[in-house]
């Protein structure tokens, strides 16, 4: 963002002034309470039916009005992208690069702007939200990397062995057609712009729906895609509710891939409804994690107390990637405890939009009383360490705002160990052998993310052994939270996410494209 500084996850822990103040400015510049339109084949579109976007901050605040689409709007989104799918399809790769890379400049010129609607909408703090735009950006650079890199995909194949003929063999990647997008409350713009991003670089028209909770930060991020050059009805833009508007998507026989990001309840039901079609199609899932950290006797206590409590409870604990449960070997198992207690009582819960909070509310009316359930179940079933509590005196009486928990001595049988909660609470056990809590940590239906701390040797016996698609070791900036695109990719196993390649990585790209061979044979 400054020659000498660049915004990532693992860097925002020390971000120069002036940050700080182009905030400052979008934020008092921030209308509450403005409409704002479908986004259809380059049109405004307004809808019958509203919904209000509430701020978890104060849920007197109105962060925008959105239109609540129905099946009808819904299908004149697939329809405009299919239609606009003919003119992109067909423009050059390298017109299709520089119109993303416009793209993504115009998010880093508009980063403020949309960070600010991203913590009143969300309850990220200021740079949790500036990283989640910056990220935005980056993936779709990253994408654009990839497509230049590999000259748009075209490679020369070996021509045939034949006698008084010559043949020339090619294979191209080609788009798809229609992609639709669904996005996630928790980075509803890295989540929704980086594979919508990638969707249209390789040459596919995009709907996309974002979470209802949160749908202002990716309208100013389809705004920017739009505003950068895109062919009308490229990138269609539809909110409302997942059982009308996204159910009518996801059904729809023009839509040829899908990128969900969500809980994997729903990603499942996604992948089964999308599956009655005629055939065969792509789809992308991200289904969240039960994400483990094991920390050895040999570690930095230090740098592990930092890391985890950093994981646990950025955000809230609303990432797919926080850290739930952390292992601890039983010879420094009372050191640590004791630093992450001192760690966790430290942060500060406040209005996120404030300079020194740590976190903010919790995204909802659902996700607040979840919290209260599962805290109950921890408290009568394990040993509170810190927290458990909601907070409702003063400025935190109009939002969701919940303490940092820490809890032991919770059943090895207990459901909270293998459910995924998304909330700010995570569970410490002891173990003493690595073998033995490898086990453990794998015995998971999820396989997303996970964190070491030990020595370099340890570290290697961790890579190979654990089942995750994205392994931290040694890391205080995060012990699993933290990804960057070209840093690490990002994506999960097993019941985490589905095609095996991960967002911001070398093979990302490619699922948004299928293989065609062709051979042209003459006389020599």
């Amino acid at each position: 963002m400054t020659e000498n500084f660049k915004l990532t996850y693992a860097t925002m822990y020390n971000p120069p002034a002036f940050l700080h103040e182009k905030f400052e400015e979008a934020l008092a510049a921030f209308e509450y309470g403005k409409e704002y339109p479908l986004l259809i084949g380059g049109k405004e579109v307004y809808s019958e039916n509203k919904m209000k976007n509430i701020s978890p901050i104060n849920t007197d605040n109105v962060v925008g009005v959105f239109q609540k689409a129905s099946k009808a709007e819904a299908n004149l989104a697939i329809e405009a992208a299919h239609k606009a799918f003919e003119v992109w399809s067909k423009t050059p790769w390298q017109e299709r690069v520089r119109v993303m890379r416009k793209a993504a400049d115009l998010i880093s010129e508009r980063i403020f702007e949309i960070s600010a609607a991203i913590t009143l909408e969300v309850g990220k703090n200021r740079m949790e939200a500036l990283g989640d735009a910056a990220e935005t950006a980056d993936l779709i650079r990253y994408a654009c990397d990839q497509l230049e890199e590999n000259n748009g995909y075209e490679i020369e194949m070996n021509p045939d062995p034949l006698s008084g003929y010559t043949s020339r063999n090619v294979s191209y990647l080609r788009p798809y057609g229609v992609w639709l997008v669904i996005s996630p409350f928790n980075f509803p713009c890295a989540l929704s712009g980086g594979p919508v991003g990638a969707a249209l670089v390789a040459g596919n028209t995009v709907v996309m729906k974002p979470a209802s909770d949160t749908t202002l930060s990716p309208y100013l991020v389809a705004k920017c895609l739009i505003d950068a050059g895109l062919p009308e009805g490229a990138l269609n833009l539809v909110t409302g509710s997942g059982r009308e508007a996204g159910q009518s998507l996801v059904d729809h026989p023009l839509v040829a891939g899908v990128t969900f990001t969500g809980s994997k309840g729903v990603g499942m039901g996604i992948y089964r409804d999308y599956a009655n079609g005629d055939y065969v199609r792509p789809i992308i899932l991200e289904l969240g994690g039960k994400n483990p950290c094991i920390v050895s006797k040999n570690a930095n206590l230090e740098d592990a107390s930092t890391g985890i409590v950093r994981s646990a409870f950025g955000l809230q604990g609303q990432k797919c990637s926080a850290n739930s449960r952390v292992y601890i070997h039983e010879d420094v198992y009372d050191e640590l405890v004791e630093k992450i207690v001192e760690k966790t009582k430290a942060l500060k819960i406040a209005n996120p939009t404030l300079i020194d909070a740590n976190m903010g509310p919790v995204v909802n009316k659902a996700a607040y009383e979840d919290y209260q359930k599962y805290v109950a179940d921890l408290k009568e079933n394990g040993t509170t360490l810190v927290g458990g509590e909601i907070l409702t005196e003063g400025e935190f009486g109009k939002g969701y705002y919940c303490e940092p928990a820490v809890f032991a001595d919770v059943p090895a049988d207990h459901y909270l160990w293998k459910h995924e909660m998304f909330l700010p609470i995570t569970m410490l056990d002891k173990f003493s052998d690595l073998d033995d809590v490898m086990k453990v940590a794998n015995d998971v239906p999820y396989g997303l993310t996970a964190g070491f701390y030990g020595t370099e040797e340890e570290a290697a016996w961790f890579f190979d052994n654990i089942e995750a698609g994205v392994c931290y070791a040694n890391r205080p900036q995060g012990s699993t939270t933290g990804a960057w695109p070209g840093h690490q990719p990002f994506g999960g196993w097993k019941g985490s996410g589905a095609q095996g390649k991960n967002a911001g990585g070398h093979h990302y790209l490619q699922i948004y494209m299928r293989e065609q061979s062709t051979t042209l044979v003459w006389k020599s």
